[in-house]
């Protein structure tokens, strides 16, 4: 893809399926390329919720990609954004 299409953004995700951390870092590791920063808070409510926060450089496409991948797990929140 044009590196000119690549913009910043960023990602929210809210797990509130520990069970399903795992599955998340997989999906964060295989995207590992688009991830330029990361927050995160892993044991809010009494462990049983953490919240990541990533600053991305990504395209559309890419973007969709990773966060559809994340979406789809059960127990997993994700909302993300491209700077114009």
């Amino acid at each position: 893809m044009n590196e000119s299409a690549k913009r910043y953004g960023f990602v929210g995700i809210i797990i509130s399926d520990r069970g399903q951390a795992p599955a998340v870092q997989q999906i964060l590791s295989e995207y590992h390329t688009l991830i330029q920063g990361r927050m995160g808070l892993p044991h809010l409510e009494n462990d049983t919720l953490s919240v990541v926060t990533l600053i991305v450089r990504a395209d559309t496409d890419e973007l969709g990609a990773f966060t559809g991948r994340l979406g789809r797990l059960p127990g997993i929140t994700v909302k993300s954004a491209l700077g114009k």
